[in-house]
C-alpha cells in the first residue's frame, strides 16, 4: 500500500481539496492500493497513518508540503512515523522539497525527494523500491545512496494535465471541502494548468517547475467542473493556476463553455496579457462568472519591474485597474516591496502607485508583501546571494526566525532599513483597514465601518506612523487576511 499524506496547513473551516495529493492519487488509481490522509480533516494524522501501517504492508509514505506551517506539520509527522515505524520509506514532494531538496534530505526521516511534477516520478519510485529499476534512472528524484550521500537526478520534462487521469474525488469526502467563501456557499478549487513560462527573478515557481506552462483543455476543465456541480453541489470555484489566462483564444473558448455553469470564480492572471484582450473577450470572461482576478502588479516602479524580470509595466497595471472596473470584476493587486538595490525608492514609488490604483478603481484589493528571497536557477533577485544563507534542515526552517521569514512576518532583510520596513507594515494596515477585504464573509457590518472610520483620516493625510488604534482594532475584530491565507 501507498499512503499519501497532506499535512495540516489551515483550520478545518478553511480547508480546500488537497489537489497535490489528489493528482498523485490519480495515477495510482486502479494500479496500486493506496489511502489518502488529510491533516486538515484528521484530528490525529499520526494515529491514522500508524493504523494503516499496522493493517497493511505500507511500502511508501508520500508527503506533499508547502513552506511554512505545512512543512512543520510534515516534519513532525515524518519524525514520529520514523521513530515508531522505522521500516517505512518516506518521500517528500511539493514546493518545499522542490525548492530545498538538500535541506529535506538532511532530515533522517526523509529518504526521497520528488522535485517538481511528481506523478511519473512517484510511479517510477515505487518500481525502484520494489527492485524493478535503479534509483539513478528516475528523473526528478533526489535521494540518499548506500553511503548516505545525496544524489540528484536530472529534471523531469513536465507534462500537461491532459496527460493524466482526473482526480479520484470519490476517495475523499468532497462535500467537507466545499466551504463557504465570498464566491459562493460551496466553493471548490481546481488546477487547470501547471507551471509558469515567465522569468520573474523573485519567484520560486520556475525554480520548482522550470519555465513552461502546460494547460488543460477547456473541455476537460468544464467536464470536471460539471462533475463537481452534479455530484457535490459546487456553486463556485477558485482556480489555483499561476496564469489562468495565458492565451486569449483559450480563455475565450473556456469562458464560452463555462457560461452555462453559473459559477462565480476567482483566478490569477498577468496584467500584460489581459491588457491586450479585446472588450469582447473581457465581456465573455465576466459573463462566465469571473468575480475576482489576482494580478501580480509587484511594484509601482518600471525600473524595479525590469530588475525583477517581471515583463510588465506599471501602465499595464493601470489599464487593468480601468478595465476591471469597466467590466465589473474585482482586481486583487499584489505587490512585492523592497527592491534590494534601492528599497527606500521602491517603497516610496510603490505606495504612491497603490494610492493611484485606489483612485482609479476603489474596489481594488491590495496585498502588500516584503520581498522574501527563494533559491533561483542563477542569481536571486537583487543579487542577494551573499546576504542570505538558507537553513540546512527542516528543523531549522521550523524555528521562529525562519517561519517569520517564510510567512513574510519579519524577513529581517539586511538591505532594508528598519524604518522602511515599518513604513510598509504601517501602510499595509492603514489600507487594509480603510478598505477591508470583501472576501471576509464572516465580518459584521459594524466591524468594517469601525475600521474604515478609524483609518480614513490617516489615509487622507498620508499619516501611517504609529497606527496603534488600528492594531488594537484588528486584534479585536480579526478580519480575514488574504495575504496570510494565500501563503
Amino acid at each position: 500500500m501507498i499512503v499519501l499524506f497532506h499535512p495540516r496547513a489551515t483550520r478545518t473551516r478553511n480547508c480546500r481539496l488537497p489537489l497535490a495529493v489528489l493528482a498523485l492519487a490519480a495515477v495510482l488509481e486502479g494500479r496500486e492500493e493506496y489511502e489518502i490522509v488529510d491533516g486538515n480533516l484528521e484530528d490525529g494524522p499520526v494515529e491514522a497513518i500508524l493504523e494503516l501501517i499496522d493493517n497493511h504492508p505500507v511500502e511508501l509514505l508520500g508527503i506533499s508540503a508547502m513552506p511554512g506551517p505545512q512543512m512543520v506539520a510534515a516534519m513532525e509527522t515524518s519524525r514520529e512515523i520514523r521513530r515508531l515505524r522505522p521500516h517505512v520509506k518516506i518521500a517528500w514532494g511539493g514546493y518545499f522539497a522542490s525548492l530545498y531538496p538538500d535541506a529535506a534530505l538532511n532530515a533522517r526521516y526523509v529518504d526521497f525527494v520528488v522535485r517538481g511534477q511528481g506523478e511519473d516520478t512517484l510511479l517510477e519510485l515505487i518500481d525502484a523500491i520494489r527492485g524493478k529499476r535503479a534509483f539513478d534512472t528516475i528523473c526528478g528524484l533526489s535521494y540518499k545512496d548506500g553511503f548516505g550521500l545525496h544524489r540528484s537526478n536530472p529534471e523531469r520534462t513536465m507534462k500537461g494535465p491532459d496527460s493524466f487521469p482526473w482526480s479520484p474525488f470519490h476517495r475523499l469526502p468532497v462535500k467537507k471541502y466545499l466551504r463557504p467563501s465570498f464566491f459562493g456557499k460551496r466553493t471548490a478549487v481546481h488546477h487547470a494548468s501547471i507551471g509558469c513560462p515567465f522569468n520573474c527573478s523573485f519567484c520560486g515557481i520556475h525554480a520548482a517547475y522550470g519555465r513552461e506552462e502546460r494547460m488543460e483543455s477547456p473541455q476537460r476543465t468544464v467536464d470536471i467542473l460539471k462533475h463537481l456541480i452534479a455530484e457535490y453541489g459546487a456553486d463556485s470555484v477558485q482556480f489555483y493556476d499561476m496564469n489562468f489566462f495565458l492565451r486569449e483564444d483559450h480563455a475565450r473558448e473556456l469562458c464560452d463553455l463555462m457560461e452555462p455553469l453559473n459559477l462565480r470564480w476567482w483566478c490569477e492572471a498577468r496584467v500584460d496579457i489581459m491588457s491586450r484582450y479585446s472588450d469582447e473577450t473581457m465581456a465573455a470572461i465576466r459573463r462566465a462568472g469571473c468575480t475576482m482576478i489576482f494580478f501580480g502588479a509587484e511594484s509601482g516602479s518600471d525600473w524595479t519591474l525590469k530588475d525583477m524580470q517581471k515583463g510588465i509595466t506599471i501602465e499595464q497595471t493601470v489599464i487593468m485597474a480601468h478595465r476591471t472596473r469597466q467590466f465589473g470584476i474585482i482586481p486583487e493587486f499584489s505587490f512585492v516591496v523592497g527592491n534590494p538595490k534601492d528599497p527606500e525608492r521602491d517603497t516610496r514609488e510603490t505606495l504612491r502607485f497603490i494610492r493611484k490604483l485606489k483612485r482609479i478603481n476603489p474596489d481594488s484589493e491590495i496585498i502588500v508583501q516584503h520581498y522574501t528571497p527563494t533559491p533561483q536557477q542563477g542569481s536571486m533577485y537583487g543579487d542577494v546571494d551573499d546576504k542570505v544563507s538558507f537553513p540546512k534542515t527542516p528543523a531549522e526552517w521550523a524555528s521562529k526566525q525562519w517561519m517569520d521569514f517564510t510567512l513574510r512576518i519579519d524577513t529581517s532583510a539586511p538591505w532594508m532599513k528598519r524604518k522602511t520596513k515599518k513604513l510598509i507594515d504601517n501602510f499595509e494596515i492603514v489600507v487594509a483597514s480603510r478598505w477591508p477585504t470583501v472576501q471576509d464573509i464572516r465580518a459584521p457590518r459594524w466591524s468594517r465601518m469601525l475600521l474604515k472610520t478609524l483609518s480614513a483620516w490617516r489615509y487622507a493625510l498620508h499619516m501611517y506612523s504609529y497606527p496603534f488604534e488600528l492594531h488594537l482594532a484588528n486584534q479585536f475584530i480579526k478580519l480575514r487576511k488574504p495575504k496570510r491565507e494565500s501563503l
